[in-house]
């Protein structure tokens, strides 16, 4: 038998430091307990443990507190964000029928301390789960120790056994209390032996065991003078050190190991999970409750009724309610085969239609047709998905008034997740049934088609439900015009581009894939010349001992899995050998191999051409991304990587007409902060870096070197990103000290910067939020916390946003203008990839200039701001002469 006990406390105060904050939508903080689960599921799964519990401490004083006033003196308070969740997951434990303990004087510690020793009693194993050091002195035998951290939203475990710690520390477990009496606890406020640190201390408990052992033989020990001296003015505090360092494990506590076996979760979990939002965690946890969920009955208050849609006659009078609707909900089936339309006919009633394929004796075709035409007004969820699938069928793709996955986006950019399942919950608290519809297989002669369909409706009725609440939203939150005039207009322009794709030349790539492999077969060899050896340059654990073990390369910390060799790292030690830089190409090599010559030729279609699949609700600040595959990320920074943009081409007879903004997030940045040092810079239309750099270094123009203007650049740049001295100096090469002077000689050149940059963290920290100049918003609650990693990473997030939010906006607006444009006026021209701050148009070549001018008008006048925005337009006859 095993019991896993956990360390309720520290396992909490780590999940909060080490999540990004999370709230309810009534404002409760939940990511230390959204953490604290996710940890306890994991190691449930990996300890696979017959029993569990939670120690907790009190707020209260305990035994140690009332014998020595300043134990754990210097702690600073509890967060309040942090407090408000410990009785909710004591809560939720105990609606999860974990059993958890907590007793006035003594500590969670202490409780850890009895119930190892009672489960050895008692046969069983024990496995303590904390994130405190403290509890390395209980392990034995059948105890070992789980250390657990959590650190940017990733949780590790290290594992502790009597071996593994002999190993780290070089003597027994017990011992770790005689290491704290030398050289005391910060955390805990104990002292140890004043003067004696780490190092010393390890040294002497290694060599003699025990301070019994030390101060028996005091002043003969093998140590210098100075030490000898500390040890025997510090004896008394050592003493007292090792009574408030040990845990006490033979306590009066009330404990007994199988009062504690794993229990199924009591039915008042299920509710609980649902107000606190954690969708994901219920069927995790095994919550999910059977059987249908009644939405209609719930949430629209109206009596549905259901009709089969199985013939011309029906589908001809259901089309006319819908067409004199004020709106229908719907979903669709993945491959058209099935729609499930809901229809509010009154305020009590309402139609729930089923139209599948292999009921219909009609013509599909016909009835998708006028369903999804202009004049049925239609609310659905991913919009976008859907009018690809629609336009790649030859059926028309109008009538869209709302997409509740793109709204829920807008109102919350950083949930990271729109499906319908986690927005039901989160705005109704309510759970929906597993969409079996998604699942095709279902519908089939052996699936579950009626729970199936039942699922199908459901969700159809959910959207709607849906579509109610996250409308008003975004009308009280000024996000309307941004939703109408900008994300859903979007969503056909897009999923125009995604069928266009762009055309790629299979061959040159399959060429240039062959080169990338000579090329790197070659350093293959280089490198093992260098090592004096093969090895498996791909595994970061081999490449650590070549350059450091064997090579001896300056190195830096070992971590538990070797040696570092990110990029970060071999840079620094580009001087250092010359198989650094070896690995540092062919690194670059085997990627570009890889991720692009070789992931392009799996992605082509039997046309020629690459379809990208572009992401609307991914990114924090409403810029695109793409995925299957991603056009965004490939690489232009070296002349290899250019290469990959020779690729893509077009048809014979056609060209490619590429645009760009220039410098837009510094223009927005002159626009927003009104600086008029910054904004005169733009308006005179010459080198802005330029001139940066002879303002700030103080030359005239034309004594401006190359390298003034590339660190003007990086300052420039820099500044939009919240940039600190310290990453700036990293960036160009420089010392701190000087990095921090080039960033005040800039904000003495654009003294309207530094106030803009002030003003907006402040005015942030006011109302919870940032916003774009179009209304787009990310909720910062980071600026409150108490956490300052998280409270200086919403500061530098509130700076960067605005800007970089407001160049997504502007691109946005542009694509659908050009693309009405372009529909109008050069019908055979389409828009084929947007990357960044550029946009790229196949078009007959007889039209390139045509394209050109019309891409440069809308992308420049799409926005109105007080320095003008720049578009410079070329064509060529593939990506990288289309660039100019």
């Amino acid at each position: 038998m095993k019991l896993m006990a956990i360390d309720g406390n520290s396992i909490l105060n780590r999940a909060y430091y080490g999540i990004r904050p999370l709230t309810t939508r009534d404002g409760l903080y939940t990511h230390a307990i959204y953490g604290f689960l996710t940890t306890l599921l994991r190691l449930r799964d990996e300890e696979k443990p017959d029993a569990v519990c939670v120690a907790f401490d009190l707020h209260a004083p305990t035994f140690r507190h009332k014998a020595d006033e300043n134990y754990k003196a210097t702690r600073k308070p509890m967060p309040e964000e942090l407090k408000m969740q410990v009785p909710v997951l004591k809560e939720v434990l105990d609606a999860l029928n974990i059993p958890r303990y907590e007793a006035e004087g003594w500590e969670a510690d202490d409780w850890l301390g009895v119930m190892s020793r009672r489960c050895e009693a008692a046969g069983w194993d024990c496995v303590v789960v904390t994130g405190d050091k403290d509890s390395l002195q209980l392990i034995t035998e059948k105890t070992k120790v789980k250390l657990v951290s959590t650190r940017m939203g990733q949780t590790t475990t290290k594992d502790m056994t009597t071996e593994s710690f002999r190993e780290e520390y070089g003597f027994d477990p017990i011992h770790m209390i005689d290491l704290k009496a030398l050289m005391g606890d910060g955390s805990d406020n104990i002292s140890g032996v004043p003067g004696v640190g780490e190092k010393t201390a390890m040294g002497l408990i290694q060599k003699y065991g025990s301070i019994d052992a030390i101060y028996e033989k005091l002043p003969d020990i093998e140590a210098k003078p100075a030490a000898v001296k500390k040890l025997t003015e510090g004896e008394e505090s050592a003493r007292h050190s090792y009574w408030l360092a040990t845990i006490v494990t033979d306590a009066p506590l009330d404990f007994n190991p199988e009062a504690n076996t794993v229990k199924a979760p009591g039915p008042e979990a299920y509710s609980l999970f649902l107000k606190l939002e954690f969708s994901k965690l219920i069927e995790r946890f095994g919550l999910r409750q059977d059987g249908p969920v009644s939405v209609e009955r719930e949430h629209a208050s109206a009596t549905v009724t259901v009709e089969q849609v199985t013939d011309a006659a029906k589908a001809k009078k259901l089309l006319e309610l819908w067409r004199s609707a004020d709106h229908i909900s719907l979903l669709t089936l993945s491959d058209l085969t099935g729609v499930a339309v809901y229809c509010e006919t009154g305020d009590d009633s309402a139609v729930m239609a089923e139209l599948f394929f292999d009921r219909y004796e009609g013509d599909w075709n016909v009835l998708l047709s006028s369903l999804f035409s202009g004049d049925i007004k239609k609310v659905s969820h991913n919009v976008k998905d859907l009018m690809r699938l629609l336009l790649a069928n030859n059926l028309p793709a109008e009538g869209f008034l709302f997409d509740t996955a793109l709204a829920a986006y807008l109102l919350d950019a950083t949930a990271g997740s729109y499906d319908l399942e986690r927005l039901f919950v989160s705005y109704f608290n309510e759970e929906l049934p597993k969409p079996l519809y998604l699942d095709l297989d279902a519908f089939a002669l052996l699936g579950n088609r009626i729970a199936a369909e039942a699922s199908f409706n459901s969700y159809a009725t959910a959207v709607d439900a849906l579509y109610d609440a996250l409308a008003s939203k975004l009308r009280e939150r000024g996000q309307w015009e941004l939703f109408e005039s900008m994300e859903l207009p979007l969503c056909r322009c897009l999923a125009e581009m995604e069928l266009a794709g762009c055309r790629v030349d299979a061959k040159a790539l399959s060429d240039f894939g062959e080169l990338l492999s000579q090329r790197a077969k070659k350093l293959e060899s280089k490198i093992y010349q260098l090592a004096d050896g093969e090895f498996n340059i791909n595994s970061p654990k081999q490449l650590g001992e070549v350059l450091f073990d064997r090579l001896g390369l300056p190195h830096g910390k070992k971590t538990k899995t070797g040696w570092s060799t990110n990029a970060d790292v071999l840079e620094k030690l580009r001087w250092e050998s010359p198989i650094v830089d070896a690995v540092l190409e062919y690194r670059q090599l085997t990627k570009l191999k890889s991720t692009y010559a070789d992931g392009l030729l799996k992605a082509l279609d039997p046309d020629g051409r690459v379809r990208t699949n572009f992401q609307m609700t991914v990114t924090a600040t409403g810029r695109l991304s793409s995925t299957e595959p991603n056009l965004q990320n490939i690489p232009t920074r070296t002349d290899l990587g250019s290469e990959i943009r020779k690729m893509f081409v077009p048809e014979p007879r056609n060209v490619l007409v590429d645009a760009d903004y220039s410098q837009i997030e510094l223009r927005l940045l002159a626009h927003i902060s009104g600086d008029e040092g910054m904004r005169a810079a733009f308006l005179s239309g010459g080198d802005f870096h330029a001139q940066t750099a002879s303002k700030v270094f103080g030359v005239a123009r034309e004594d401006v070197t190359h390298e003034m203007r590339r660190r003007a650049k990086a300052v420039n740049f820099g500044i939009v990103y919240g940039i600190s001295a310290f990453s700036l100096s990293q960036d160009i090469g420089v010392s701190q000290k000087e990095a921090k002077a080039y960033m005040d000689a800039y904000f003495a050149t654009f003294p309207g910067v530094r106030s803009y940059m002030d003003r907006v963290v402040e005015k942030a920290r006011a109302d919870g939020y940032v916003e774009t100049l179009y209304h787009r918003r990310r909720d910062l609650p980071e600026l409150t916390s108490s956490n300052f990693n998280l409270r200086s990473f919403g500061e530098r997030v509130a700076l960067n946003m605005p800007i970089q939010g407001t160049a997504a906006d502007i691109m946005k607006l542009a694509m659908i203008a050009v693309w009405k444009r372009l529909k109008s006026e050069l019908p055979q021209a389409k828009l084929v990839l947007q990357v960044h701050d550029e946009l790229i148009v196949e078009c007959p070549e007889a039209d390139a200039q045509r394209a050109a001018t019309l891409l440069a008008e809308e992308m420049e006048g799409v926005a109105r701001l007080s320095v003008p925005l720049t578009a410079d337009a070329h064509w060529g006859n593939n990506w990288l002469e289309a660039k100019g």
